[in-house]
């Protein structure tokens, strides 16, 4: 739906560009922001990646350490299935079974506090994007900034500017 939105406002913009060519030459100014390139190079963006990294990387370590172990306990009962009686065989596989919950529950709750955390600090960096956008457009005094266009001419992409707009943001002001 939302490429569907700005592919009719292209469409207007050609539109109203080829009815009046001398409106939109001289008083008509448009700009495009390329949004995965702002949220991927920002300042902000990779401030963001860091903090999670670093906010998940014990989490994600116990995981993985968690999952080695379960493997490796997995494998030794294999091995020792055909000596072991049968009560030991049922206790060890109840055992493991309760292991692989335990494990599945941990990395189902890392992966949902993960992309809960992530949607959060992308927020902040969309929120500071929209306002840097705002401010090229205000600053140079574009009619319209539209995102994701299926091509672009590069005299209209303004994502550079939005970036170094950014850039030029002071820290914390995404926050």
């Amino acid at each position: 739906m939302k490429q569907l939105y700005q592919w009719v406002a292209a469409a207007a913009l050609a539109g109203a560009a080829a009815i009046n060519p001398v409106w939109a030459q001289e008083s008509f100014r448009f700009g495009v922001v390329n949004p995965d390139r702002v949220m991927r190079e920002a300042p902000a963006a990779k401030a963001a990646q860091a903090r999670l990294e670093q906010e998940f990387l014990k989490r994600e370590k116990d995981l993985k350490d968690q999952e080695a172990a379960l493997k490796t306990a997995s494998d030794k009962f294999e091995r020792e299935a055909p000596t072991l009686s049968e009560t030991q065989r049922t206790g060890r596989q109840r055992q493991l079974v309760d292991q692989d919950r335990d494990f599945q529950r941990k990395r189902r709750e890392f992966q949902e506090d993960l992309n809960l955390r992530r949607s959060e600090e992308l927020q902040k960096v969309y929120e500071s994007a929209q306002r840097a956008i705002k401010q090229v457009a205000e600053a140079e005094k574009y009619d319209v900034i539209l995102q994701d266009a299926v091509y672009v001419n590069p005299k209209h992409d303004i994502t550079e500017k939005v970036l170094k707009a950014l850039n030029a943001a002071p820290a914390g002001n995404g926050k």
